[in-house]
């Protein structure tokens, strides 16, 4: 397949490389030095030019590109990029817009702006940090199969109940998988005798109910009661959506702003929150609201700097959980290592989810695992996958090391995957795959 990808920022770079070694890429940026560094990155060709000219398009093999992927940080310009090369011919196009207003219009009429898929960076980040602060302990979570199946990604602390227990141990929930361990930067597909230890991260797949149940074992003292005291710093765009989504809950959050329009304007659209206006960098003011009794702390400031301040000051007053947006992706590790809990950066979601429209059309959605060292896939499976018409234990044997079939749903309805499970043809499949086996895998399954 030959895509073209305008934009060769972190999300762009982030799409082309997953995409590289199976297909023809071409990426397009104005950016001399972007254009430079992707040709020696990545086995792609890089070209210098404006995505939206119908010239730079032509350079980069629109007439014959199956998919065009606009991914720069500007809504307008991608949305020309889509248009323009729907001029030329009819590849599949993906924009990424930040404003839901565009996103709304999109919905309302089939391809509107010449996009066949749009991706809503402020709109996921918000589903994503509502995912993780439903989750006790969770450092990322997904769902699959319609919801039927749980994906989450928990890091052990030193006080937690299963630490120095082994996986057979604290595996008490019968559909739920323990797909990997990620230990030192390593991951290890876990045995029963596998010894989980502290700062460890956990990767899980199953039922909701059982996912939750081991959160609540992972971590006893932070199961959600459904009357949490969630706190948002932060009026942006994304800090909007998160407690829209929360009162869609039936939660009230607080939400600080400084601006004082802007923390009007939230205040009328958001009927079941309370909306301060204030500087959340102040500490005396933090601690006069009682923010130590919050359950999380949201930092959604439009600022990581910022973001990071507030953060740590939350940790200070006593904040159980802090969830952090962190715009540039070489911050993670850095907030990550002072104590936030959760770092959670836009442009990867966004790739996350472009990504799972850019693979084979069995692929039904996807998940990155800690910087794409691995990923989770729903796959509807058909007759040739070799994980059909035989149990699971003689199909896995003759896949390479770094797989784990994590749940299976056949007709809407939850199968637990046991070693004699047998696989039919039409069930979907969510799996565990380490990077370095994906490409033997994906030919197989």
């Amino acid at each position: 397949m030959r895509v073209v990808i305008v934009g060769a920022g972190e999300v762009g770079s982030s799409i082309a490389a997953s995409l590289a070694s199976a297909h023809d890429v071409v990426v397009v940026d104005i950016d001399g030095e972007r254009v430079e560094s992707m040709t020696y990155s990545h086995d792609v060709l890089a070209i210098q030019g404006d995505g939206t000219s119908l010239s730079t398009l032509r350079n980069a093999g629109i007439d014959d590109a199956d998919m065009l992927i606009a991914s720069t940080d500007d809504d307008e310009t991608n949305l020309v990029a889509c248009g323009t090369a729907k001029t030329v011919d009819d590849p599949f196009t993906i924009a990424r817009v930040k404003s839901t207003d565009y996103l709304e219009t999109w919905e309302q009429t089939e391809r509107a702006f010449g996009v066949d898929f749009m991706v809503c960076t402020n709109l996921l980040t918000a589903e994503d940090i509502v995912r993780v602060i439903g989750l006790p302990a969770a450092r990322d979570v997904d769902p699959f199969a319609g919801g039927a199946v749980q994906m989450a990604e928990f890091e052990v602390a030193a006080d937690s109940p299963v630490v120095d227990q082994t996986v057979r141990e604290a595996d008490r929930f019968d559909s739920l998988t323990f797909a990997a361990t990620l230990r030192n930067g390593d991951v290890e597909i876990p045995r029963g005798d596998t010894v989980i230890r502290a700062g460890d991260k956990v990767v899980v797949i199953g039922s909701p109910e059982s996912v939750q149940g081991f959160a609540a074992e992972i971590a006893p003292g932070e199961t959600p009661s459904g009357n949490e005291d969630l706190v948002i710093i932060g009026g942006s765009e994304i800090g909007y959506h998160t407690a829209r989504l929360l009162e869609d809950r039936g939660l009230r959050p607080r939400l600080i702003e400084r601006d004082p329009d802007r923390a009007r304007e939230l205040a009328e659209r958001l009927p079941n929150s309370v909306v301060m206006k204030n500087d959340a960098t102040d500490a005396d003011f933090l601690a006069r609201e009682h923010i130590d009794e919050a359950d999380a702390v949201v930092a959604a400031l439009e600022n990581d700097e910022k973001n990071l301040l507030v953060s740590i000051l939350a940790k200070q007053l006593g904040v159980k959980r802090t969830v952090a947006i962190v715009e540039s992706t070489e911050y993670v590790g850095i907030f990550e290592t002072v104590g936030i809990d959760v770092a959670i950066n836009p442009r990867e979601v966004t790739a996350e989810e472009i990504t799972r429209f850019t693979r084979e059309t069995h692929t039904e959605n996807i998940a990155l695992i800690e910087n794409d060292r691995a990923e989770v896939l729903e796959i509807e499976v058909d007759a040739e996958s070799a994980l059909v018409g035989r149990p699971i234990h003689e199909a896995v044997a003759d896949l390479p090391d770094g797989f784990v079939v994590g749940a299976i749903t056949r007709d809407g309805e939850y199968v637990v995957p046991r070693g004699d499970t047998i696989i039919e043809p039409g069930d979907h499949v969510v799996v565990f795959v380490d990077t370095e086996v994906l490409d033997e895998v994906s030919a197989k399954i």
